[in-house]
């Protein structure tokens, strides 16, 4: 039962229309540097919504739509 869902934020984003390839790989790198050099980490809603690439609301419909894979996930493990 160690069933996870299939998609990540960055894929899921994509996969929304919400931003494109190079997008994600900009806040990946972003999210990497500051890893590194920070000892901080962002998530990459909050670094897209700072970046203009994303706004809340579709952070937020991103965010619900892996929680519903989750979800399906979990209950087709029963």
């Amino acid at each position: 039962m160690n069933r996870k869902p299939d998609k990540r934020f960055g894929a899921t984003a994509i996969e929304k229309g919400y931003i494109s390839r190079s997008q994600l790989v900009e806040a990946l790198s972003i999210q990497a540097i500051e890893n590194v050099d920070c000892q901080t980490h962002r998530l990459l809603g909050e670094i897209l919504i700072h970046l203009g690439s994303m706004t809340t609301a579709q952070v937020d419909d991103v965010l619900e739509t892996m929680s519903n894979r989750i979800v399906c996930v979990l209950g087709a493990g029963r």
